[in-house]
């Protein structure tokens, strides 16, 4: 979902069936009506006519890893109508892959039909903005897609942001402890791009040679919709290892307005065998950045307009990645009470934590001063909130884990049709079994279900906080029960596991300088009553859940209101179009604590005696 966060998964939320593409062609009009009329004394025979207030509202968009999302919102951060398209994905082994034309058709559907189901006309959209993966997009001096694919298929143009093709490419580089590598944790991640850009220039020599351009999904779209090639400080600086903090005196309007790149370490790129992305003032990769919600060009291009059914010129925002527009649209989610306490004080934010939960998991958290964290990608100025370093943690897969671990279990089919006779989804039935599980078993609680069941949820690798690409998953006290209380059990300890492992970058952060006491949850996993209360349990910290679900959209609309000058900065906008909704406490009963503080303390070693597993194999093959 969230590639860095996050699309559309098919998860126990999403009962939205796909949408119709339907546009609005005529603007409509709000009934609240202003009349006038004259008081004078002597009383006018005639009434001033109906004046029509005129409407204005901002889009969001989000590509996520399984379709393309578009979201109209009003001037408070209501969500008025959103809708969705799948987007094909390529798979095969490490290599995962999509096509940025089919991306760009999805996201004109679904912004169509999202404006139609808002009753909004396209003229009244005043600002929209674009999040997405962060995935590598190809394109020619045309703007015409080139292929990454070993089938030579042009139409994959794009490396998805959990293909992992590129491992013999990541150590590569992390052995030449290049300066810029400890703003990642001290280790690229083959999920960022300058592994990718290798593995492509070791082994596509011809796809190497035809690319004009190298872009993050998010700036391409943006690219895509506007013809400006600016990139977004949030990609550059998360995924390409550019400098942020190279602009920190560039933090005014009239100073921003043309950044030219030059946070670019050419070294390191000389380095690692890319020293031709040099070339051109970093044509290829970007010779301009921005703030987020910076306006882009003269906005829409008259073609992206006809297109997406709005009107050209629309301001559009520098783009945002997925998972760092749903911290944009929650990190000022908190409870009235809180927000009277902490107005005016900027380190508030700084004790909170966005986790935005998808397909995978980011965690991230901001402070005034940067803090260096083995094994968490950052500090990164300015990439969410500008003036603020970013530290950002992550979980590889999570809900695509729960859907591997519910999906491979036999009795996932009987599951599935009876939840479709029931009209619920699959998680709401596996909970209501969990529940009455622990009625007749007489639990003390539901999570102690899971004592002789543990899990280390790193199927997909390890991001944070150990940053082991080489990570495995593990799953102790399995038996021959195929039933589906064994399955309900396997998908409790998995949720619990993935809570483990954000307590662990919790507790790995708070050890490094950061004081995170407050989660902020938002994606389709957040809508998961157990999700929510199992992380609140495991973490000890209260979970607050927006007004808004739709985060990732708020925080891509965001960026348009910024860009339309509605607000004078991103932080304002923030704290005007954020609210909180409900608050999850952790559980007062002591003996929950008590038993996850020793699944917790199994969970890290299990990771410990994989590591000396690996270790006995390697001798015994030498």
């Amino acid at each position: 979902m969230y590639g860095a966060g996050g699309g559309k998964r098919r998860a126990w939320s999403d009962k939205t069936p796909l949408l119709g593409q339907h546009q609005r062609t005529a603007p409509t009009y709000s009934s609240n009506l202003s009349y006038s009329s004259s008081s004078s004394v002597e009383m006018s025979s005639t009434l001033t006519p109906l004046v029509a207030v005129p409407r204005s509202f901002f889009l969001g968009v989000d590509v996520g890893t399984g379709s393309a999302r578009a979201g109209v919102f009003d001037g408070h951060g209501k969500l008025l109508g959103s809708a969705s398209c799948p987007i094909q994905i390529w798979k095969q082994g490490d290599c995962v892959e999509q096509s940025s034309t089919d991306i760009w058709h999805a996201v004109c559907a679904s912004v169509k039909s999202a404006c139609s189901l808002a009753n909004v006309a396209g003229e009244e959209v005043v600002g929209m903005g674009f999040a997405a993966t962060c995935s590598l997009v190809a394109v020619d001096a045309d703007g015409a897609p080139v292929t990454v694919s070993w089938s030579g298929d042009s139409r994959r143009n794009i490396i998805v942001w959990m293909d992992h093709r590129a491992l013999k490419q990541a150590e590569k580089i992390n052995s030449s402890n290049s300066p810029v590598l400890q703003y990642c944790g001290g280790a690229l991640s083959p999920e960022m791009q300058p592994p990718k850009l290798l593995w492509v220039k070791e082994n596509l020599q011809e796809s190497w040679s035809m690319a004009f351009r190298w872009m993050d999904l998010s700036d391409w779209l943006s690219y895509r919709a506007t013809g400006d090639d600016t990139r977004s400080l949030c990609s550059t600086v998360c995924k390409w290892t550019y400098l942020g903090h190279a602009h920190m005196q560039q933090m005014t309007e009239k100073d921003s307005r043309d950044m030219e790149a030059c946070g670019w370490d050419d070294e390191f790129w000389e380095e690692i065998g890319l020293g031709d992305l040099v070339d051109g003032h970093h044509a290829k990769i970007g010779r301009s950045v921005a703030f987020p919600g910076h306006p882009l060009g003269s906005g829409l291009t008259p073609t992206a307009a006809k297109e997406l059914g709005l009107v050209a010129g629309i301001p559009v925002g520098v783009s945002l990645i997925d998972a760092h527009a749903g911290g944009v649209g929650i990190m000022e989610s908190i409870p009235e009470s809180a927000a009277d306490i902490q107005e005016n004080d900027k380190e508030a934010i700084c004790h909170r934590m966005a986790l935005v939960c998808g397909t995978s998991t980011c965690h991230m958290a901001v402070s005034q001063s940067k803090l260096f964290i083995p094994g968490v990608w950052g500090p990164f100025w300015s990439a969410m909130i500008p003036e603020y370093w970013l530290t950002e943690g992550g979980q590889s897969a999570t809900g695509a884990l729960l859907d591997h671990i519910i999906e491979n279990h036999v009795a996932s089919p009987r599951l599935a049709n009876r939840a479709a006779s029931q009209n619920v989804s699959l998680f709401e039935l596996l909970n209501n079994i969990l529940k009455k599980m622990m009625d007749n078993l007489k639990s003390p609680f539901l999570a102690a279900l899971t004592k002789d069941m543990h899990i280390l949820p790193d199927f997909h690798g390890n991001r944070s906080p150990v940053a082991d690409p080489k990570a495995n998953g593990i799953i102790c006290g399995l038996t021959l029960d195929a039933s589906e209380k064994q399955l309900a059990l396997l998908y409790l300890a998995t949720v619990q596991s993935i809570a483990y492992g954000t307590r662990h970058i919790v507790e790995h952060c708070n050890a490094h300088g950061h004081k995170i006491d407050m989660l902020l949850a938002c994606g389709g996993l957040s809508k998961n009553p157990l999700f929510v209360q199992e992380h609140a349990d495991v973490t000890g910290c209260p979970i607050v859940l927006p007004r808004e679900s739709e985060s990732v959209l708020l925080g891509a609309a965001i960026l348009g209101a910024v860009a339309s000058k509605k607000y004078s900065s991103l932080m304002e906008a923030m704290k005007a179009l954020n609210a909180a909704g409900q608050v999850i406490h952790p559980s007062t009963n002591a003996r929950v604590k008590k038993y996850h503080d020793a699944k917790y303390r199994i969970f890290r070693d299990l990771y410990e005696t994989q590591l000396s597993q690996r270790s006995i194999m390697a001798q015994a093959l030498e």
